[in-house]
C-alpha cells in the first residue's frame, strides 16, 4: 500500500501518546517489589481497569485489522465472531470458571491443570501455552509494522523491530500493570482512532443503505450481508461455511476454549483485587464487545467496495484500516487515528507477552529448571523472558505476515492449541472422575486431532470448498471450525478413554478445583460480603446475552 500522508501534526500527537505509554511503565515499576507485582500485579486492581484491560488486551491485531478484513472478505457474517463467538463465552468465564480460578489461587492457567491431574500434563499446556502466545504475539507485531510501514515507508522487517522495541519498553518497566494500564488508555484511544473512521466513510459513501447496494455489487455479492443465510448444511454458500461449523467449532469450541483458557485474557481477571471484581471482569469487557463490530466489520465492508483492488495481488485484506485512513482522515484526525491503530497492537501484544513471561517463569523455570530460589530471581526471570519472549515474537512476525488475513492465520493457531485445553477444562472441572493420566493424552490426542484435519482431511474433502466442488476455493473459515471440533471430540474421547483405564485422584485432592467439591479452607460464602446488585455476575450477564439476542434478530 501508499505511504500515508502524515505531517509534523500527527507525529507530534504520536510522539505525546509513546511518551504517556512510557511514563505509565515508569510509573507502575514503582509498585513493583515481588515477582507477584510484576507478573499479575499483586492482585490488586479494580474491576473496572481490569475490565477494560480484558477487552483492550483482545483489541489487538485480531481485532483491529483481522476484523476489518474478515468484514472485507467475508461479510456481515463477521459479526458471528463477536455475538455468538465472544460474548456467552465470556459470560460463562464470569460466572462459572472464575470461581475456580481465583478461589483456588492459581497464578496461570497452566497452574490449574497441574492441581487438576499431573506435571506432564501441566508441562505440555505449559510449553504449548509458550508457543501459542509467542505466536500470536508475532500477528500483532506483523501488524504494528504495517501500520510503521504506512508511516514512513520501511521495510516490513525493520518496522517489525521497532514496532517490538515499544512493547519491549514498558512492559519490562512495568510489568503486568504496566500493561494492563496501558491497555485502559489504549481502550479510549483506538475508540477515538476507529469511530471518526466509521462516521466519516459512512457519510462519504451515503449512508448504511448505500454501503449494503455497494456490496451487493461488490465482490461479496448478496451474500456478503446476511448472517446465517446460506448455512445450511451439505449447500452452504455463507462466507463462513454452514451452521454447525459457525455454532459449534465458532460458537462453542473455539470461542469458550479462547475466552475460558487463554491465560492472555484469564490473567487480567486474576489481577483483581477480589473474586467479585475478578468474576465481574470478562462481564464488563462483554459489553463493549457487543459493539465493536460497528468500528470494526463496517470498515471492512467499506474497503471492499472503495479499494478495488483489495484482496488481489494489489493488496491483501489486512490493509484495509490503513487504506480508509489515508483515504478519508485529514491530519490531525489521521494521527489520532494511527495512535489508536498502534494503541491495539500493542496491547495485543503486550497481553501476549506478559501472559507468556508469567507461564514460563511460573510454570516451566520455576518448577522445572530452578527450583526453590528467592522471590527476587524469579522476579529477574520473569523480565528476562520478557525481553526474550519480544525477541522470539519478531521471527514469528513473519510467518503472519505470510497470510493475506490474519484472521484465517489465527483461526488455525486457535484450534491447535485452544480448542484441546477447553475439552480437558470441561471435563476436568465437572467430572472428578477424570485422571491424572487423562489430562495429558486428552490434550496431545486434540492437538494431533486438529494438525490431522487440516492436513489430511480437509485438503481431500470437497465439501470445505466453495461450492462444495472439487475444484473449489478452500475456505479456510470452514476448515478451521471444523478442524477445532475434530481437536475437542479428539480429546475429549481419548480423555474418557484413559480416565476409564487409570486411578483418579482421591476426592479430597480436587477441593476447589471439581464442581461440587467444595474446599474446605476457602472462606465461608455466607460470610463474604455480596456486592450491590447492580454489581450482581448473574444480572450483568443477563444483560449482555440480551443485548446479543436482540441485536442476533435484527440482523438476522
Amino acid at each position: 500500500m501508499d505511504k500515508l500522508d502524515v505531517n509534523w501534526f500527527d507525529y507530534g500527537l504520536l510522539i505525546i501518546y509513546f511518551i504517556l505509554v512510557i511514563g505509565i511503565g515508569l510509573l507502575a515499576r514503582r509498585a513493583i517489589a515481588t515477582s507477584e507485582d510484576f507478573l499479575l500485579s499483586g492482585r490488586s486492581l479494580p474491576a473496572w481497569v481490569t475490565g477494560l484491560a480484558f477487552i483492550s488486551a483482545n483489541l489487538g491485531a485480531i481485532e483491529i485489522l483481522g476484523m476489518a478484513a474478515n468484514g472485507a472478505k467475508y461479510g456481515i457474517s463477521t459479526v458471528h465472531y463477536y455475538w455468538i463467538g465472544a460474548v456467552p463465552a465470556m459470560v460463562f468465564l464470569g460466572i462459572v470458571m472464575m470461581p475456580f480460578y481465583y478461589g483456588s489461587r492459581v497464578r496461570s492457567v497452566p497452574e490449574y491443570l497441574l492441581r487438576r491431574f499431573n506435571k506432564p500434563t501441566h508441562l505440555f499446556n505449559g510449553l504449548t501455552f509458550a508457543v501459542a502466545a509467542l505466536l500470536n504475539a508475532g500477528v500483532n507485531l506483523y501488524a504494528m509494522a504495517v501500520i510503521i510501514e504506512a508511516l514512513l515507508g520501511w521495510p516490513v522487517w525493520l518496522s517489525i523491530i521497532v514496532a517490538a522495541g515499544f512493547v519491549l519498553i514498558y512492559i519490562t518497566l512495568g510489568g503486568l500493570s504496566g500493561a494492563i494500564y496501558n491497555e485502559v488508555l489504549q481502550f479510549f484511544v483506538i475508540l477515538a482512532g476507529l469511530i471518526p473512521l466509521v462516521i466519516v466513510g459512512l457519510h462519504s459513501i451515503g449512508g448504511w443503505g448505500e454501503l449494503t447496494d455497494r456490496v451487493k455489487q461488490s465482490a461479496l455479492g448478496e451474500p456478503g450481508l446476511s448472517t446465517w443465510g446460506g448455512t445450511a448444511v451439505g449447500s452452504w454458500t455463507n462466507p463462513l461455511g454452514d451452521w454447525i461449523g459457525i455454532v459449534m467449532g465458532l460458537g462453542f469450541v473455539l470461542s469458550f476454549g479462547y475466552w475460558t483458557t487463554n491465560f492472555a485474557e484469564v490473567q487480567r481477571a486474576l489481577s483483581a483485587k477480589d473474586l467479585s471484581a475478578a468474576q465481574r471482569t470478562p462481564l464488563i469487557g462483554a459489553f463493549p464487545k457487543i459493539f465493536i463490530p460497528a468500528l470494526t466489520v463496517i470498515p471492512g465492508l467499506l474497503a471492499i467496495v472503495l479499494i478495488p483492488k483489495l484482496g488481489t495481488t494489489g493488496g491483501d485484506y489486512n490493509t484495509a484500516i490503513p487504506q480508509l485512513m489515508g483515504r478519508f482522515l485529514p491530519n490531525g484526525a489521521l494521527g489520532i487515528a494511527l495512535a489508536g491503530l498502534l494503541a491495539a497492537f500493542m496491547a495485543g501484544m503486550a497481553a501476549n507477552v506478559s501472559s507468556f513471561n508469567t507461564v514460563f517463569t511460573y510454570d516451566i523455570w520455576q518448577d522445572y529448571i530452578r527450583k526453590n530460589r528467592s522471590d527476587k530471581y524469579y522476579l529477574n526471570v520473569g523480565r528476562v523472558v520478557t525481553v526474550l519472549g519480544v525477541l522470539v515474537g519478531i521471527s514469528t512476525a513473519f510467518i503472519a505476515s505470510g497470510f493475506s488475513n490474519i484472521m484465517d492465520y489465527i483461526q488455525l493457531l486457535f484450534g491447535f492449541f485452544n480448542a484441546p485445553v477447553f475439552a480437558t477444562f470441561i471435563i476436568a472441572m465437572f467430572w472428578k472422575r477424570a485422571t491424572p493420566w487423562a489430562g495429558v493424552s486428552g490434550l496431545a490426542a486434540g492437538t494431533a486431532g486438529a494438525a490431522a484435519f487440516q492436513f489430511l482431511i480437509a485438503p481431500h474433502w470437497a465439501y470445505m470448498n466453495a461450492g462444495q466442488s472439487p475444484d473449489g476455493t478452500p475456505n479456510p473459515q470452514i476448515i478451521n471450525f471444523y478442524a477445532a471440533m475434530m481437536a475437542f471430540v479428539a480429546d475429549a474421547v481419548v480423555t474418557v478413554i484413559v480416565t476409564l483405564a487409570t486411578t483418579p485422584k482421591p476426592v479430597h485432592q480436587l477441593a476447589g478445583l471439581v464442581w461440587g467439591v467444595p474446599d474446605p479452607n476457602a472462606p465461608d460464602p455466607a460470610t463474604v460480603k455480596k456486592p450491590p446488585f447492580y454489581e450482581s455476575p448473574k444480572l450483568l450477564g443477563g444483560l449482555a446475552i440480551l443485548f446479543v439476542l436482540v441485536l442476533s434478530l435484527i440482523f438476522l
